[in-house]
């Protein structure tokens, strides 16, 4: 759990940013540092910046938010629609460094299943749901560490492509409208 000593914290740009995205109205109360370093330990891993900074200090979750289907999560929620794949492991390695379609693979359903399980649940905290079944992921552990990735029932991907964008990539993209894959 050394990440964050590694880790610098955002500037000041980068959380006006942030507080600029959620208006005060809409925004859950900050877990303040203490409550960040307990889920933290709790969960066996560094929270990556600047989403660490902005739970601690901006909001923990708003229903107002990048996620469309219900806003940005609390730390640690699931939305109603997340699948039933087994225990959440939020410190195990997240189990990708590229884009998986396991609706086209070969391999054995128990198999496959198995690999897409540790998807959903190993190395991430979902942001949110988008539209039914498809998740917002902030990866926590591994290569893709502070990424955003998207998970669906036919598999995931870095977001917006190979080269995946940080927290606050991601809600800017959302700020500024439009679709998400312009």
């Amino acid at each position: 759990m050394d990440a964050a000593d590694e880790e610098p914290r955002p500037g000041r740009e980068a959380l006006d940013i942030l507080r600029a995205a959620f208006p005060p109205e809409w925004r859950d109360t900050p877990l303040g540092w203490d409550g960040v370093a307990a889920w933290e330990t709790a969960n066996g891993v560094v929270l990556p910046e600047p989403y660490r900074s902005f739970v601690a200090e901006i909001a923990n979750g708003s229903a107002l938010g990048p996620a469309e289907d219900g806003g940005l999560l609390p730390l640690g929620w699931l939305p109603p629609s997340w699948p039933a794949l087994g225990d959440r492991h939020v410190a195990a390695p997240f189990p990708l460094e590229a884009a998986w379609a396991w609706e086209y693979e070969d391999d054995a359903e128990a198999d496959i299943e198995e690999r897409s399980s540790a998807v959903y649940n190993h190395g991430s905290i979902i942001l949110g749901a988008e539209d039914g079944p498809m998740y917002w992921m902030l990866v926590v552990t591994g290569q893709q560490r502070g990424k955003i990735w998207l998970v669906a029932d036919v598999g995931a991907h870095p977001y917006p492509g190979p080269d995946a964008v940080g927290f606050l990539e991601w809600v800017q993209r959302w700020q500024a409208g439009g679709d998400w894959w312009d």
